[in-house]
This record gives C-alpha cells, sequence and structure tokens, in this order.
C-alpha cells in the first residue's frame, strides 16, 4: 500500500475514534517467540515451544478476534530481535510484516498502539550493550529512528513497557536479562532508559506532529501486612513513593528521587519533563509489605485475600478498588491516563467476568468524577508465554492450544464485547485536540 493511502487511513481512524479506546493488550515475544532474543536463551521452556502461538504465522487470524470482539483498538510490540538478529543487519522483510499488521488493523477501524520495547533484546544488544553503559543510548535510538521511519499509520506511541519491572527484575533481583544484582549498575540503567524514552519522544514528534507517546507504568497498591507494625507502615511508604510515584514526579520536574529503606534517597535527572502525551498504566494487584531482616532491602513482598474476590493463579489479591486509587496517583499529571494493561490469569471464565466489569465499574466511577481516563486495554487477547512462569498463566480472552495453536473463545470474550457495547462513558474530557494533550508545567 502506498504511503498517500496510510495517510488517508491514519487520518480517518483519528477522526474514528474521539471517543473511549477499548482494547486489548500483547507483546510480540509473547505471541511469536524469537530465536534472536535474549528471553529465548533464558528460559528452557522456549525451547520446546520456540514459536509460543504461532502468532507470526496466524496474525490475520487474531485479527479477526480482535475484530469480533468489537474493540477500536490494539496494542502490540514489534520484536526488535526479529529486525536486528544481528548488530548490523536489518531485515527488511519482518519491517513490512509488522506494517501488514498495522494496516489491516486500520481497515478493520481498529488504531493500532505499537509498544517499542517490551522487555526483550536482541542477544547482541543486552551481550555488547546492556543498559548500564552508555552506548546503549545510542544502539537502541538508532534503531528506533530507522524503525518510526519504515513504519506509517501509527499515532500511539508506548516508548517502554514497564521500565522499572525491567530493571527490579534484570539489575536488582537478577531474575530476568541480563540478569545483574548490582544497585548501582541499575541506577545507570534507569537512566540510560529514561534519557532514551525522552530522545525517542522528540523523534516521534518530529515525524508526526500529532504523535501520542507515554511509557506503560506498571502500578500497584501497597499496604502493610501488619497494619499496626511501624516497620511494615515504613515501607509501603517508600514502596509506595518508589514505584508509582518517582515515575510520576519524574515526568512532571525531569528528577526521578528513589528512596531507599534505611538509606539516602537517590535522585537522577532525566531528560523527561513533559514528555508525556498520555499516561499508560498497567494495573493488577495490591502487595503487602512485610519487613524481614533477612531479604534483600529488607523487604518481603506478600499477597493475601483481604477483600473476598481471591487470588489469581498468579497468586495475586484482586484488587479491583486499588485501580481508582492508582488513576487518583497518575492524575496529578495533568495528562490523559490510558490503561494500558489490566487482566488476570485464570482458567476460571466466571472469575475472568467478574474480573473484566469490576475493573470497568472503577473507570467509569473515576470518570464520573472528573478523572481524564481515555481508554482501557484487556490483558490479553490470547492466551500466551509468561514471564518465567510459561504457558500456564491464562490471560487470554480466547484460550490457545498450544500444541496445535487453536484460538478456543472464552465466555469472558462474550461478556468483554457486550461491556463494550453497552457502556457509554460520558466524559467532557473525551476530545483528542493535540492541545488538550499536552503536559501543564
Amino acid at each position: 500500500m502506498e504511503r498517500e493511502q496510510v495517510s488517508i487511513y491514519q487520518s480517518h481512524q483519528i477522526s474514528k475514534n474521539n471517543s473511549f479506546l477499548w482494547g486489548v493488550a500483547t507483546s510480540a515475544f509473547q505471541l511469536e517467540g524469537s530465536p534472536y532474543a535474549d528471553w529465548s536463551t533464558w528460559d528452557g521452556i522456549l525451547n520446546a515451544n520456540p514459536k509460543i502461538t504461532n502468532h507470526y504465522e496466524l496474525y490475520k487470524e487474531d485479527i479477526k478476534l480482535i475484530k469480533n470482539l468489537g474493540v477500536n483498538a490494539y496494542r502490540f510490540s514489534i520484536e526488535w530481535s526479529r529486525i536486528q538478529p544481528n548488530e548490523d543487519s536489518w531485515n527488511r522483510d519482518v519491517v513490512k510484516h509488522y506494517q501488514k499488521i498495522i494496516l489491516l488493523l486500520l481497515e478493520n477501524n481498529i488504531t493500532p498502539m505499537i509498544t517499542i520495547h517490551h522487555f526483550t533484546h536482541p542477544v547482541w544488544f543486552i551481550t555488547k550493550y546492556p543498559w548500564h553503559k552508555k552506548k546503549s543510548i545510542e544502539k537502541f535510538t538508532q534503531y528506533v529512528e530507522r524503525l518510526i521511519d519504515s513504519i506509517d499509520g501509527v499515532s500511539y506511541w508506548i516508548t517502554f513497557n514497564e521500565p522499572y519491572l525491567l530493571i527490579l527484575g534484570g539489575y536488582i533481583e537478577g531474575c530476568i536479562p541480563p540478569g545483574y544484582k548490582d544497585l548501582n549498575l541499575a541506577l545507570r540503567a534507569l537512566k540510560n532508559i529514561f534519557t532514551c524514552h525522552g530522545i525517542v519522544y522528540d523523534m516521534l514528534h518530529k515525524k508526526n506532529k500529532n504523535s501520542m507517546v507515554s511509557i506503560a507504568h506498571n502500578m500497584a497498591v501497597f499496604a502493610p501486612w501488619v497494619r499496626f507494625n511501624p516497620l511494615d507502615r515504613v515501607l509501603t511508604k517508600i514502596a509506595k513513593r518508589f514505584y508509582n510515584h518517582s515515575v510520576i514526579d519524574g515526568f512532571m520536574d525531569g528528577k526521578i528521587r528513589l528512596p531507599l529503606p534505611f538509606r539516602k534517597e537517590i535522585e537522577i535527572e532525566v531528560p523527561i519533563k513533559e514528555k508525556l502525551d498520555f499516561f499508560g498504566i498497567n494495573y493488577y494487584t495490591r502487595v503487602h509489605m512485610r519487613f524481614n531482616p533477612f531479604k534483600k532491602l529488607f523487604v518481603e513482598f506478600r499477597h493475601r485475600d483481604i477483600d473476598g474476590h481471591g487470588l489469581t493463579d498468579m497468586g495475586w489479591e484482586i484488587y479491583p478498588r486499588g485501580l481508582k486509587k492508582v488513576l487518583q496517583y497518575a492524575s496529578r499529571l495533568n495528562v490523559p491516563l490510558i490503561i494500558t494493561e489490566n487482566g488476570i490469569a485464570t482458567n476460571d471464565d466466571s472469575k475472568k467476568i467478574k474480573y473484566i466489569k469490576a475493573h470497568v465499574d472503577i473507570i467509569e466511577s473515576a470518570i464520573s468524577e472528573g478523572i481524564d481516563v481515555r481508554g482501557y486495554f484487556y490483558w490479553s487477547l490470547i492466551d500466551n508465554y509468561e514471564w518465567l512462569r510459561g504457558l500456564d498463566a491464562r490471560f487470554g480472552l480466547y484460550k490457545v492450544d498450544f500444541r496445535t495453536y487453536r484460538r478456543i473463545p472464552t465466555k469472558a470474550a462474550s461478556f468483554y464485547s457486550y461491556i463494550i457495547k453497552s457502556r457509554t462513558f460520558n466524559s467532557m474530557q473525551l476530545s483528542y485536540n493535540k492541545q488538550d494533550l499536552t503536559v501543564n508545567s
């Protein structure tokens, strides 16, 4: 398809979607796998399931599933390691593949939201230029510049998915690539990642001044394990400031302030002030904080079912009320908020339906109170590979038989379609005028 036709589709799509974004979310690696990605060398289960859901070949079938749900938006990622399997290579056919997905979505009146970085890296990058090295900025931004010059039809972009989890898992706990356990390296990596966000934000706006750019930040509600234990309460306060508020502050004044238990607060200057057109929130659970002198940083994270909603198959507490709390936290940014991920791992359809309804009810309540929520993306369209958990965490609206790659609709898929048709959020803020989407200083 010619670039002129892409532009027509793009402008049509923006005008069509002057309303709430109902969507589903996925990531490329979790559906497709990639032999060139760091995670393929990290988790042995991928050796037996290299194609995972075989979405790379079955994307047309999966877009039909998206269309059948009645959503008007789809968040997905582009797998960097497929495009640059080696440092000096560039696979044009893979770029064309992702462009085909974008055009097919636009043809079906579905707005694409692209995540540029969703945890995975080419092996060469994470080996030679891990995030704590200054060269990582150059290598990543060179890739992104070439990518966005090769892709048309996209207005919504997520630069990084859950950068804090990447740092905590990859540099503090060492449980995900690159597998370090070093606070100093973690801080350098965090600064470099957010520096990249600032650079990429400018790149995207240079190409399209109407680009909508954010990160997807994982937010949680924190509570003390023992309410009246002063140490548990202190840890809870620190966790809330560290995990939720430090990123918000960074976008407001260009400084990420990280409180640590029984240590001096760390301040990192990052070039991200006002470089945010909306704020992507991934919300799943509440976490209880327990002081434990034998744990790293003296913190133990625990889940418990207090409100009676139960736990997910991941062992996470189901806590819908927490979504209102994190929306209130994020509203300080004074930009539109989009729930870029929210979902439950369970084989129980009724539990999944209750989960969706409870969280959508919270969004409706938040909008009625004046919080500027513009969209909701359920995680996930289909069952996929869950980081470090394999294939048994059933988040999908459609089940997947991982032997035959068959997609099986659940009752939750039908319910989500019903929710989309039946809910009309009456918000005066639902105007996609670019002027309204600027961060106020």
